[in-house]
């Protein structure tokens, strides 16, 4: 009740002998009324102009504070849908199509770390090219079919489980390379261009593979080994060119 005798929507009356605020009967209506149209939903900087209008401005004011309320309400139920989405990790700020893939990642043996470390990237990437995503989707999740991909995850897998080591490492430099000389030959690296030709984000995803883990940068340096460079956008290494030299005696 002080409350609104300090916005003004309820007059303050005088105190008795004793010190005690003394109501009068009209007081008590007013009351009833701000209480009636505050638990409606009327917000209270609105029931000063609905107690002093006139029944067909009433009917009006009472019309557009529905209409607001409808709004809320629709405001509220999308933020009960996205706090309903917290509760699956994966599906926030990642498109349907990545969901799925993530769901069929996970149904082939990788580890939670693993789904949500793809995830994470795929999160940058969505915001990066979000049209992009359905084909980049729809050619992840065909890689699954290939049981190197499952392998090579579950080798990535056991490396961050238990640590790195020489003969792991050389094995998944290795089968990662039979897969992109597979991809070259398809032509699917030729693409790459024209899929990922930003740079600059082509380096923080870079980044990001390497700050998630050190076996990614010793990987980097086995595959350059074998002739190629990069990560997110994988490309042969550049043969050096010889020249021959003839020396005089």
């Amino acid at each position: 009740m002080r409350h609104y005798h300090h916005v003004g929507l309820l007059p303050e009356p005088e105190r008795d002998r004793s010190g005690y605020r003394t109501y009068g009967a009209g007081d008590v209506v007013r009351l009833i009324r701000i209480r009636t149209l505050a638990e409606a939903g009327v917000p209270l900087s609105r029931v000063q102009e609905l107690l002093d209008s006139t029944p067909a401005e009433f009917a009006d004011a009472v019309t557009r504070v529905d209409v607001e309320l409808r709004a809320r309400i629709r405001e509220l139920q999308e933020h009960r849908r996205r706090i309903a989405r917290l509760a699956d990790g994966d599906s926030l700020a990642v498109p349907p199509e990545v969901v799925t893939y993530l769901d069929k990642l996970r149904a082939s043996g990788a580890s939670q770390a693993m789904v949500e470390g793809e995830r994470d990237g795929w999160i940058l990437i969505a915001a990066r090219w979000p049209d992009k995503i359905p084909a980049f989707m729809a050619d992840k999740t065909a890689q699954l079919d290939d049981p190197r991909t499952v392998q090579l995850y579950r080798l990535l897998d056991d490396m961050v489980a238990t640590g790195m080591d020489d003969d792991r490492l050389t094995a998944v430099a290795d089968l990662m390379v039979e897969m992109m000389e597979e991809s070259a030959q398809r032509g699917d690296l030729d693409r790459q261009d024209e899929d990922l030709g930003d740079d600059a984000f082509i380096g923080l995803m870079d980044s990001f593979a390497t700050d998630a883990h050190p076996m990614v940068e010793r990987l980097q340096e086995l595959l350059a080994e074998r002739g190629w460079s990069g990560w997110s956008r994988m490309e042969r290494t550049p043969e050096p060119s010889t020249t021959r030299r003839r020396t005089r005696r």
